[in-house]
């Protein structure tokens, strides 16, 4: 394979195809292997074994190896309806990890994927940073206006009230006056 095919491969996936192979595990953004084996254009045999060979420069921060219920959970997220048998428990890396896979298996294209995925990861967390800075502001903002709802029913209430007291005075001065006239007062 050609520098030129390795590029156009890597540059076949677009942002969003690479961002729906990121999942949240334990708290952690991460890729599956079977994912990045199918990313990496290797089997996940083959990336598995690497890992295992390698399994001392990939600590719990960059590699997890998922539990039962988390495979589930994973599975009924992807609704898929069968993967067919697995072994052993898919590997999930963080950020991190997907680096350190791209040095293990030595190819390539695994390492401009790898650059790829980067890209993806690091786009991911400014558009989560970002919309952490406009939930503050949203917080902020409710907070600044949270006691402007009483505020403007008192304030409708005195309104009310005043217009009730015109209304008052007005029937008060219109009324028909009684009691002793003298010759210049009108009726």
């Amino acid at each position: 394979m050609t520098e030129n095919d390795n590029r156009s491969s890597v540059l076949e996936y677009s942002d969003e195809s690479v961002a729906t192979r990121i999942y949240c595990v334990r708290g952690k953004k991460v890729m599956m292997d079977f994912d990045l084996a199918d990313l990496y254009q290797v089997s996940t045999k083959a990336l598995k074994q690497a890992v295992r060979r390698n399994i001392d420069i990939f600590p719990d921060s960059f590699m997890i190896e998922l539990t039962p219920e988390e495979f589930e959970n994973l599975r009924s997220q992807l609704v898929t309806s069968s993967w067919g048998g697995t072994r052993y428990m898919p590997f999930a890396f963080t950020e991190h990890g997907v680096l350190q896979l791209a040095n293990v298996l030595r190819s390539e294209l695994a390492r401009k994927m790898s650059i790829r995925i980067i890209e993806v990861f690091v786009k991911m967390r400014e558009i989560f940073s970002f919309q952490h800075e406009i939930q503050k502001k949203i917080e902020l903002l409710e907070g600044k206006y949270e006691g402007h709802d009483e505020q403007l029913t008192v304030i409708f209430e005195y309104l009310n009230q005043l217009e009730i007291s015109k209304e008052i005075d007005l029937d008060y001065q219109n009324r028909k006056k009684i009691g002793f006239r003298t010759s210049l007062q009108d009726d």
